[in-house]
């Protein structure tokens, strides 16, 4: 199977030397470069260039020389932040730098936090004593075990040109084909993202679905990596050797993907890392054991008020993928099913924030279809990229364009006063202790709760809204904190992601109403001065609370002032909505109506109004003007034919 490697898109390698005063850096680079070992050396020599065809990767590598002495450590640090890979060096016949590695060196690399690997060389190996019997693995083995940045560890002899090439061969190796994403070396395991890619190529190449390599998909599979067929005997071989360590790594039909896994660690430990790598890359993924861009790159372009929403036919393919994983048919994915959905990606992207807390979920994290189709519409909506990475790393064979559309611009929707959008995305503005944090619970049918936690960031839920009419919207609620706000609409184009914007108080607090108040006068504002205004509505939370004296009144004139509905009465407490998720998605169901507008805004538009009417009426004027100058012209011209 293994094959010559693939080398990554890189254009160049920086391969920065460092180590003690005389451990023979420079006469390693200059004999590396010159293929000879040189008679005199300056100090620090200048950067070195290995040209492409100097290994069969062709990545070309710049050498860097460097000066260990303390005047120049600044310029050291810098060197060292721009390395791609570190070449840490000692001389074989002085102890102490080898010593020098563990006191002072490595623990340097790590306080400048360093991050690129280090191959650990021992110079001068024609000078060292004789009776000096360690091994290098004797030496090397506890270093390494502590400090898992060092890729590997070489002896050389610039004098004696003594694998010297190897040196930056390897360093050259470290950069293109690195260890640390694939294998981890303390458990002597494949690393979980590694696993989980390999495992992604498997079923792509299993043709058959019978969940196992046949002689005819090994071979297809080795031609597409590395351009050449495998004879019979070779096929013969390779299933021999796994099935000699690992019984159930091959079966009746071939090749079983624990097979397929077993060979990479094999290749591996052998350190033909540079097989794994090609088989990867020929499969699209990067240097992070992710897909890469060509593979995820979206075709169309969208405006700041354009959304990207999935399309009915990859919406078809996840619920096959629902119904697939739903093992026991009760519909619902269990966690654990969950887990194996995305077992093909580099890690399951509903784990962590904004998503992992988006939907309604059983006790024991299970996901409904509906709840499960709204976690893809959230990550559509906020990050096509990663959905498109997603819909591939399961499965979807189809391009961006089969997957996505763009909807309708924003500005457009107001004018033809109604949207095509499926799914809205509402701001949920509003003081503290307002109750915003406590609706969002409510559209996810959690239960009500005395305990007030602040909202520090955004917090995004998803669900299903059912209108009058049969028909099915995806609201999304993004809860945004009100130490947030001000930041928020620093960024000019903030509004433009947004479908309608609720404003959530206290109607039992005067304070909280005024503080709402101005928030949707901020809101306003921001709409009218960059053309992104949105519906608006003002939410009275707490509606089981007496109102304080005025508190309807006052915020009924709020409403009517800026040119809103009347506020919906709510108590989440009491479980009266009041339809409350069902009027957000109205209002952005109709997009020209409950924009609010301030007196600023109102005035501009009675001024542009009175300028409008204005140039109307000199308009007619002057059509009045030119049509009786017409007029007498044509009298005068009949008078004086007639005279």
């Amino acid at each position: 199977m293994p094959g010559s490697s693939t080398s990554s898109s890189r254009t160049n390698i920086r391969v920065v030397v460092v180590g003690d005063r005389a451990t023979g850096k420079s006469s390693l680079i200059a004999a590396a470069a010159s293929e000879s070992f040189p008679i005199q050396v300056q100090p620090v020599l200048p950067p070195t260039r290995l040209p492409p065809d100097f290994y069969p990767d062709n990545v070309p590598l710049t050498l860097i020389d460097t000066s260990s002495s303390l005047e120049n450590r600044g310029k050291l640090a810098e060197e060292l932040k721009r390395a791609d890979v570190v070449v840490l060096t000692y001389a074989c016949d002085q102890p102490a730098t080898l010593k020098r590695l563990t006191t002072f060196w490595l623990y340097e690399l790590r306080r400048l936090e360093i991050k690129a690997p280090v191959i650990v060389v021992g110079c001068k190996l024609d000078k060292r004593d004789e009776e000096y019997h360690m091994s290098l693995e004797q030496v090397m083995a506890p270093i390494m075990q502590q400090f898992r940045e060092i890729e590997t560890c070489i002896e050389c002899s610039a004098a004696n040109m003594l694998q010297v090439p190897e040196v930056f061969y390897y360093a050259q190796k470290a950069v293109l084909h690195p260890t640390a994403p694939l294998f981890d070396q303390e458990t002597q395991t494949l690393k979980p993202r590694c696993v989980r890619a390999l495992k992604r190529i498997f079923i792509l190449c299993d043709h058959d679905m019978d969940d196992a390599l046949n002689d005819e998909e090994l071979n297809e599979f080795q031609v597409r990596c590395f351009n050449a067929p495998l004879q019979p005997a070779e096929i013969v071989e390779v299933k021999r050797v796994v099935q000699e360590k690992l019984g159930e790594g091959v079966n009746d039909l071939g090749l079983t993907l624990t097979g397929f896994l077993y060979l990479h660690a094999l290749f591996i430990e052998k350190g033909r890392l540079e097989t794994t790598w090609t088989v990867l890359r020929k499969f699209g993924y990067d240097d992070e054991i992710k897909l890469g861009d060509p593979y995820l790159s979206i075709p169309f372009k969208k405006a700041p008020d354009q959304n990207m929403e999935l399309t009915s036919e990859a919406m078809e393919f996840l619920k096959g993928v629902f119904s697939t994983y739903d093992g026991d048919k009760d519909g619902v994915l269990q966690h654990s099913e969950l887990v194996e959905l995305f077992s093909t990606a580099p890690e399951s992207p509903w784990e962590d924030a904004p998503y992992k807390d988006a939907v309604d979920r059983t006790p024991m994290g299970g996901l409904s279809l509906s709840g499960y189709l709204c976690e893809w519409a959230l990550m559509t909506l906020l990050n096509p990229n990663q959905s498109l990475a997603n819909l591939i790393y399961i499965g979807y064979n189809c391009d961006a364009a089969s997957a996505f559309h763009v909807t309708r611009r924003r500005s457009v929707d107001r004018k033809k006063q109604r949207t095509e959008r499926d799914v809205h995305q509402c701001f949920v503005f509003g003081p503290k202790n307002a109750g915003k944090s406590t609706l969002l619970k409510s559209f996810l049918g959690r239960p009500f709760s005395e305990n007030y936690r602040p909202t520090s960031s955004d917090w995004y839920v998803v669900n299903v809204v059912n209108q009058a009419a049969g028909t099915r919207k995806t609201l999304v609620l993004r809860e945004i904190p009100e130490d947030e706000v001000k930041n928020l609409l620093s960024d000019k184009k903030s509004l433009a992601a947004c479908d309608v914007a609720v404003f959530v108080y206290d109607s039992s607090d005067e304070n909280s109403l005024k503080r709402a108040s101005e928030l949707l006068k901020d809101v306003a504002r921001q709409g009218e001065e960059t053309g992104f205004g949105v519906p608006c509505l003002f939410i009275a939370a707490k509606d089981d609370l007496d109102s304080y004296s005025n508190g309807i009144k006052d915020s009924a004139k709020i409403c009517q002032d800026m040119g809103i509905d009347a506020p919906v009465h709510v108590s989440v407490k009491e479980r009266d909505l009041n339809n409350v998720f069902q009027r957000i998605v109205h209002a952005a169901d109709r997009p020209h109506l409950n924009i609010p507008e301030t007196e600023v805004g109102q005035n501009r538009k009675l001024y542009r109004h009175f300028v409008s009417r204005s140039l109307m009426f000199v308009s007619v004027a002057a059509a009045v003007a030119v049509v009786g100058l017409a007029a007498y012209r044509s009298y005068a011209a009949k008078k004086n034919t007639s005279s």
